[in-house]
Order: C-alpha cells, then sequence, then structure tokens
C-alpha cells in the first residue's frame, strides 16, 4: 500500500472512488479542491492510499493561514463535512499518519478534520454543531406533516402569499441576495469567482434558484446534488423576505422538486448546537445529528475558537452589518476566504 498526493492525472481515479464510497460525501469531490485553489491563495494537500493500482482511501487536505484566524491544515474548508474515508482500517490509519506528518512539516498550528462521526480515537474533538438529514417522502402531504404544526402553517402562509421559483442561468440576483443576507448578519461573503468556480466545477450538480415576489427577486438559493440527496447549501433573502416567508417557500419548494427527480435525502447542512437555525430546521421536521470535528495539535496548545460567539469577534461582527453593501462585497472575499 502506499500514500500518495493528489495530481491532476488521479483526479478521475479520486472522484470515482468518492462516488463509490459509502461514507464519502460531495465535499470530498475534487472540485472542490480546484474550486478553492482558484479563487483563493491555499494550497491542496489532498492524500489518497492506493492497493495494487486500487484506490482504497481518500482524505482531501487544504492549508488555510492567515494573521486573524489561525494556520490549519483542514478538511475541508468551507464545507461542513470532509475527513477520512477508507476501505479499510490499513488505508485509514496510513492516511492521517500522512496528514500528521505534512501538518508537522509545514508548521501549522493545528489539524482539523470534519467528520461526522468519530474516527480518530484518543483525537481532541468538538461537537458544537449538529448536521440536520432526513429521507424525504414520495408524498407531499406526508413531508408537510412531519414538520411541527407552526412551520406547516409558515408553509402555507409562504405559498399563498403567490411566490415564483425560478431557474437561474447565471448568478447575478443569487450573489446579491446572498452577500446582502450574509452581512445583515455580519459575515464576510466569498466572492463571485469563488460561486462561479463552484458552477464550473460542478455543472451538473450545482442548482441556483430564485424567488420571485410580485416578480421580484426576494431569496436565492445555491444547492448541489450528489448521488441520491440535494445540499441546499447557500442561501439567503432580502430584509423583505421574512414577512413574506420566502425562504421558507425556498426550501419547501426545493423538497417537492427533488422528490419528483427522484431525490431521497434532504441535507439541511450544519447548525451551531441549540442557535436559532438549530431550531429552525427541528420545526421542519429534521433530527439533529451531532457533527464531530477532530484535531491533532501541532503548535497550538488549545482547540481553536472560530466561533462567532467569541467575544473578540463581537465587535468586528457588528461593525460589518452596518457597511454599505458593495463595501461588504469588496472587502468580504478579501477575509471569508481565511474563515475556512
Amino acid at each position: 500500500m502506499i500514500v500518495e498526493t493528489l495530481t491532476p492525472e488521479k483526479e478521475a481515479s479520486w472522484d470515482a472512488y468518492v462516488n463509490r464510497a459509502q461514507d464519502a460525501t460531495f465535499f470530498h469531490l475534487s472540485g472542490w479542491l480546484r474550486a478553492i485553489e482558484k479563487t483563493t491563495s491555499h494550497r491542496s494537500y489532498a492524500l489518497y492510499a492506493e492497493k495494487n493500482g486500487k484506490l482504497t482511501g481518500v482524505l482531501p487536505l487544504v492549508h488555510t493561514k492567515s494573521l486573524l484566524f489561525g494556520n490549519a491544515l483542514v478538511s475541508t474548508p468551507f464545507c461542513v463535512y470532509g475527513g477520512v474515508v477508507a476501505d479499510d482500517p490499513e488505508s485509514k490509519e496510513a492516511l492521517l499518519k500522512r496528514a500528521q506528518e505534512v501538518a508537522e512539516q509545514i508548521g501549522v498550528d493545528y489539524l482539523e478534520l470534519r467528520h461526522r462521526e468519530p474516527q480518530t480515537a484518543g483525537w481532541p474533538a468538538k461537537n458544537l454543531h449538529a448536521t440536520f438529514r432526513r429521507q424525504l417522502d414520495d408524498d407531499d402531504e406526508a413531508n408537510l406533516k412531519a414538520m411541527k404544526r407552526k412551520q406547516r402553517a409558515v408553509i402555507r402562509q409562504a405559498i399563498r402569499n403567490g411566490h415564483e421559483t425560478l431557474k437561474a442561468d447565471d448568478i447575478n440576483d443569487f450573489f446579491t441576495i446572498y452577500s446582502t443576507s450574509v452581512r445583515n448578519l455580519g459575515t464576510p461573503v466569498f466572492s463571485r469567482h469563488f460561486f462561479e468556480a463552484l458552477r464550473a466545477e460542478f455543472p451538473e450538480a450545482t442548482e441556483v434558484v430564485t424567488v420571485l415576489h410580485d416578480n421580484r427577486p426576494v431569496s436565492a438559493l445555491m444547492s448541489f446534488y450528489f448521488r441520491n440527496e440535494v445540499l441546499p447549501y447557500y442561501g439567503g433573502g432580502l430584509p423583505e423576505a421574512r414577512d413574506l416567508k420566502s425562504m421558507d417557500f425556498m426550501y419547501w419548494d426545493q423538497m417537492c422538486r427533488a422528490r419528483k427527480q427522484g431525490v431521497e435525502i434532504y441535507d439541511f447542512g450544519r447548525s451551531k448546537v441549540d442557535s436559532g437555525p438549530y431550531h429552525y430546521k427541528r420545526h421542519w421536521g429534521f433530527e439533529p445529528a451531532s457533527l464531530c470535528y477532530e484535531y491533532h495539535l501541532v503548535k497550538a496548545k488549545a482547540l481553536p475558537n472560530l466561533s462567532p460567539n467569541n467575544p473578540k469577534y463581537r465587535f468586528f461582527i457588528k461593525l460589518w452589518q452596518k457597511l454599505p453593501l458593495n463595501l461588504s462585497q469588496f472587502l468580504g472575499p478579501r477575509l471569508s476566504r481565511h474563515l475556512g
């Protein structure tokens, strides 16, 4: 068995492995590594294990470094899942060992692996986030009944409000709405180039929709399709979307469309435990499953704390919320690429 660094010539074999490996996710695909390298200053150190010419495991890794947010080797930045995927314990241990060696060679503060379930016995871990995934029913009414009664009422109100869904060929409306939404939350937006790179890397797997009210875009969503699941990943709404329930309509409409296309799993993504989004997703009938982010400390003496609840970021968040939109769109990508 050998462990090697991913090369362009090996990317097709890597993606074929990801598409067949049970525990692999959309975020293990090599397109993420290319999109990140093309649109940021980060460098990929992706590793694969191979036996007799056949891939038996993968571990996508990206080196992120900034004065504000630290120096880390992450699997995978900008993604809710990542970490090691392997067919057998030997491949898994070989990949983990090489990842630790790389982390120490390049001198990071820590190595972070974003696993859905524990994979590295003895490593320190954080369980601050939960993911929300569930099987969709073939019947729309059954999916509606799976929600809490109050959320069902919200969906019905959103439908009565007269929304319309439009699949977009470009990201103009999406980027305006999404950047407005994250600015209002106090979060730097990714660059337009990053979203365009994702669409270029995953042309068949990416969907961008805009929700209209009175022919005016009010909310928008970029989603990804992987195997038998859909992942609504980047979504946002203008301030008026809250009263119109436009984002509720957006997610409900997607569930209905996805099931008609044969999609079985709706992955509502991660949320910080006990946060507003965490409880919002529970109202939709989703049960939280704790995520296990595991760490190998190199130079760091303690686990990182990049949470927006960290007091040292609170002033920054309040300041960011007050920025003019065009300024936040200009400055945001210079910061968001380091958030990981």
